[in-house]
């Protein structure tokens, strides 16, 4: 729903379309936000982000492939 917020935002604007969608306003700017400054992720998701990094080296040195 975030995506599609972010294209129509312009024309309708945010809280009309929140609104109609089962999606509080707080709850797009809060993902907004989250996307701004990624400081404000949780534990869990800055964890993950820095995990995945991990993974794709590790990844790229086994010539990309997984498993044997």
């Amino acid at each position: 729903m975030i995506p599609f917020i972010d294209d129509h935002r312009q024309v309708y604007g945010v809280e009309p379309i929140c609104r109609v969608l089962p999606i509080a306003p707080s709850t797009y700017y809060q993902h907004v936000a989250r996307r701004v400054d990624p400081a404000r992720l949780s534990a869990r998701a800055q964890r993950d982000a820095m995990l995945c990094g991990e993974i794709r080296r590790v990844w790229e040195e086994n010539f990309q492939v997984y498993g044997a």
